[in-house]
Order: structure tokens, then sequence, then C-alpha cells
């Protein structure tokens, strides 16, 4: 099983959209300073998450997200 997942910063509410196989140890990275484009942002938190069959699909629908470039979208999919 693979994921798509929304990460919130408790720093400055920002948003990271991602892929990956196993969240938990992806959100440690994440929160433990191994992800260059997030460390400074820590701590994150797991907002919302998605499954997907195969990282394929996990990654398209990443990039669909991502290319949204829209708060307000990343919200109204999270509070769906």
């Amino acid at each position: 099983m693979y994921f798509v997942y929304i990460l919130a910063s408790l720093k400055n509410n920002s948003y990271y959209v991602g892929s990956c196989e196993d969240i938990e140890e992806r959100l440690s990275r994440h929160n433990n300073g191994y992800v260059r484009s997030t460390k400074v942002f820590t701590p994150w938190k797991l907002v919302y998450k998605e499954k997907y069959d195969t990282l394929s699909l996990a990654r398209k629908r990443e990039l669909q997200i991502k290319l949204w470039k829209s708060r307000e979208a990343i919200e109204r999919l999270i509070l769906k």
C-alpha cells in the first residue's frame, strides 16, 4: 500500500504534500530534520492521507494536488 499525505507545519501553518509507503516512518523523517525542504518548519503533523495500490498512482495524485497551487483547494480536501 502506498499513500499520498498532507502535513501541516505547527511552526508556520504551511502544508507539505508527499507520497510514500510508510507514513509513520516518513513523518518521523520530516520531524527529525532528514528532509531538507521541511526541516526549517518542524514540527509537522499528519492532516490527510489517501491509499493507493501502486507508487505510480500515488505519485500521480501527489502531482495533481501540488499543481493546484492553492491553499484553499488543499484545505477543502482536508476538511472533506
